[in-house]
């Protein structure tokens, strides 16, 4: 049976450079007419010229990658496509900037094994920094809030007399719906906006008294 060697390289955006991958897919003996480049996001593999690719491989076809990000991003779908293409569609991936993963006929039973753990253990990597990734966030943004950071679109400073309002509607002299009207605001945000004012405005006593 004949082998065929295809070559596949991405880019996220037409703005970016394929060149490199070229250059590296064309020395390691790719033909010309043999390589993808796709210009889409490595986010997932829902990429149609990727589709196309790996869905015309044949057993013993040998798919060249200059490195195991223009696969994808995601390693947990890369283990998938990893599967598919080495075990479903008994092809082989050669990986350049990783001479460990090469699955070719020529290795051992030890290479291949090889290929695999160092694949597992890249998963995993990923997936690990992904976690302390998502722990600095949501400590950075604990911590900011407790700075009083404020997360979220800026919001519009409310017309001019909303103190007066906000003071009136507190001692239920005004209802919010008129209060807002006044403003130019729905009666929510009116509502919204003077609970807030309340809790830190200076007029706690009289407050108090409209409440009791």
């Amino acid at each position: 049976m004949i082998s065929i060697m295809y070559g596949y390289a991405r880019v996220s955006t037409q703005a970016q450079k394929e060149d490199r991958q070229l250059a590296a897919l064309r020395a390691f003996g790719v033909a010309e007419e043999r390589i993808t480049v796709e210009k889409r996001s490595g986010k997932n593999f829902d990429r149609p010229l990727y589709q196309r690719l790996t869905q015309a491989l044949c057993p013993g076809d040998i798919l060249v990658i200059k490195s195991i990000d223009r696969l994808g991003r995601n390693y947990d779908e890369i283990l998938n496509q990893w599967a598919y293409i080495t075990k479903t569609k008994r092809a082989a991936i050669v990986v350049l900037d990783m001479p460990l993963l090469d699955t070719r006929e020529g290795r051992d039973l030890t290479g291949t094994l090889v290929a695999d753990i160092v694949l597992q253990l890249l998963s995993y990597v990923a997936q690990t920094e992904r976690e302390f990734l998502r722990q600095r966030q949501a400590e950075g943004i604990a911590e900011a809030k407790a700075r009083g950071v404020r997360f979220g679109p800026e919001r519009l400073p409310m017309p001019e007399g909303f103190d007066g309002l906000a003071e009136d509607w507190w001692k239920g002299d005004i209802s919010a719906a008129e209060a807002g009207r006044r403003l130019g605001v729905s009666r929510k945000t009116f509502t919204r906006r003077a609970m807030e004012w309340g809790a830190t405005a200076v007029f706690c006593g009289k407050r108090r008294k409209a409440t009791e």
